[in-house]
């Protein structure tokens, strides 16, 4: 049973998911999927090999439900080297996953882990 949160949380993921999301494709390989995601940035902290602290914005972050990330029938995580493909008139533009320093290329957007706040670098645009 959910708890009060919880419920809240699936609530909020729907919403998004619904009215601010658009779609974009998720391409691992050969294999690739079209999902909803809600775009956004993160700041991070990064040590800055001196004893101090340097702030990098992402390119871009994708916020996806968990469940809805799945490639061969298979749910999946994503990993550093996967590509998210964001449409913009005729042309896609091409985001690598990834995060600077030893950041991890993705991070649970939500206590209940229903959705995945996904970190990208922009690398290309395909016509």
């Amino acid at each position: 049973m959910q708890d009060l949160l919880q419920a809240g949380q699936a609530w909020l993921a729907d919403q998004l998911r619904a009215h601010v999301a658009k779609e974009v494709t998720y391409r691992r390989g050969a294999d690739e999927i079209t999902v909803r995601a809600t775009i956004g940035r993160t700041l991070l902290k990064l040590d800055d090999g001196y004893g101090g602290v340097r702030m990098v914005w992402t390119d871009r972050d994708y916020l996806i439900r968990a469940a809805d990330l799945v490639l061969g029938g298979n749910p999946i995580q994503p990993q550093r080297g996967d590509q998210i493909l964001e449409a913009l008139g005729t042309q896609s533009h091409i985001y690598e996953v990834l995060a600077p320093g030893d950041e991890p290329p993705w991070r649970w957007a939500d206590p209940h882990r229903q959705m995945l706040r996904i970190h990208t670098k922009y690398v290309a645009t395909e016509a």
